[in-house]
């Protein structure tokens, strides 16, 4: 199956193919043996916000000082004590 990349870059995947591998907005893009490969993927950004959160061990207290902190300008180095 042959798919056409324009002046600009950019390439229409054909419909059988997305619908192979099912709903995807971002495609991971690497080059393997010089062959270009798309691999869906799926981005959920909140999850992955509270994801990263909970490794850090930060609760909403920590995010609202630090907001805190960064309104407060750049004359300030260390957040507040909790």
């Amino acid at each position: 199956m042959l798919a056409k990349i324009t002046s600009k870059n950019q390439l229409t995947l054909p419909k059988s193919i997305t619908a192979a591998v099912g709903p995807a907005e971002y495609f991971e893009v690497e080059i393997r043996n010089g062959q270009i490969v798309l691999t869906p993927v799926r981005i959920q950004r909140a999850d992955a916000v509270r994801a990263k959160l909970a490794e850090l061990n930060l609760d909403e207290q920590d995010v609202a000082d630090a907001v805190v902190w960064v309104r407060q300008g750049t004359d300030k180095r260390t957040l507040p004590s909790t």
